[in-house]
């Protein structure tokens, strides 16, 4: 990559430094280790070293693996990297379907279990949704070129169309943190958070050795017109057994759209609330949850004490995104 006379970084080269620090590609995206220096160029997702190793293992075919600091990339990786707009950009499109049971590997994983899992989401696109699968492969045999996330983003976008007529909005959760939760380890628990809404499934990272671990973590769920409760688990990776289940809770979100389809374009409105999913005997709030427009956004805050275990509390923020 050029640099200016004065020896400054090119545009380009800015544009991914900026894209690097955002917080979501400050993990690697696969195994959520710190500080990743590597990236696929036409997935879209920023490496450890680790990852990268086997992302190389695949062949360029399938990932094109570039240094972020060594490496010289050229404005058509950049622009690649960009437009797909990192780690939880890709990762919603690649995870999206997650099945159950099935968790990303630590960032402490061996070489055998991060092989497997990162084969599944590239390779075989099993995590795929179903009908980007088939668009995917298609263009993949169609192609001698590398299916990129790009021609992923597109195929999804050619399918919105039809789907949004089927689609109410969008259910951004922020995963906080919990709180006293179980220990299913020796002497703690390994924890990761799964939302399910209909067939889609999404999830955080897993925590290591934390039962009071903090996530702040941002998954999006797309919310039909027969929506049914969200069914929040929480479980405790396992590498060589099947993970063990550490609670659940199931999340009502009828307020919250009742209240944010009456109002229509919150950004009309000054701060206020708006509705309320009340706390009783049969579900799982700590205490009453109000719906408000905050900043002319629809958000609600829950406190769960998940059912089913012996112990813990999960903090979430939920925020309504109309279509």
């Amino acid at each position: 990559m050029s640099t200016s006379a004065l020896g400054k970084p090119s545009s380009g080269k800015r544009r991914l430094k900026d894209l690097l620090s955002q917080s979501d590609n400050r993990v690697c995206a696969d195994c959520s280790a710190p500080d990743p220096k590597w990236a696929s160029s036409n997935i879209g997702v920023f490496l450890c070293l680790k990852c990268c190793g086997v992302h190389r293992s695949l062949g360029a075919n399938i990932s094109k693996v570039l240094s972020v600091t060594l490496d010289d990339w050229n404005e058509e990786d950049i622009e690649a990297v960009i437009e797909v707009g990192g780690n939880a950009s890709a990762n919603s499109i690649y995870e999206s379907y997650l099945p159950e049971g099935v968790s990303k590997p630590a960032h402490d994983a061996g070489h055998e279990e991060r092989t497997q899992f990162i084969k599944s989401k590239y390779e075989q696109q099993a995590f795929l949704k179903p009908s980007l699968r088939i668009q995917a492969g298609a263009a993949a045999k169609n192609s001698s070129q590398p299916i990129s996330s790009r021609e992923i983003v597109n195929s999804q976008q050619t399918l919105s169309s039809s789907e949004n007529s089927e689609i109410l909005g969008k259910m951004k959760v922020t995963v906080v943190k919990g709180s006293n939760l179980a220990v299913r380890d020796m002497l703690s628990s390994d924890p990761y958070v799964l939302l399910i809404l209909g067939q889609q499934k999404v999830q955080t990272s897993v925590m290591n050795s934390n039962l009071n671990p903090v996530w702040n973590e941002v998954l999006t769920l797309s919310v039909p017109h027969d929506y049914s409760q969200i069914k929040l688990q929480v479980y405790d990776h396992d590498t060589f057994t099947a993970d063990d289940i550490m609670g659940e809770a199931d999340i009502d979100i009828q307020p919250m759209i009742t209240s944010a389809l009456a109002y229509g374009d919150a950004k009309k409105f000054a701060d206020m609330q708006i509705g309320k999913w009340m706390k009783s005997y049969d579900n799982a709030l700590i205490e009453d949850s109000p719906v408000n427009i905050v900043a002319g956004k629809v958000r609600q805050e829950l406190w769960l004490r998940l059912q089913n275990v012996e112990s813990g509390e999960l903090e979430l923020e939920l925020e309504w995104v109309p279509l």
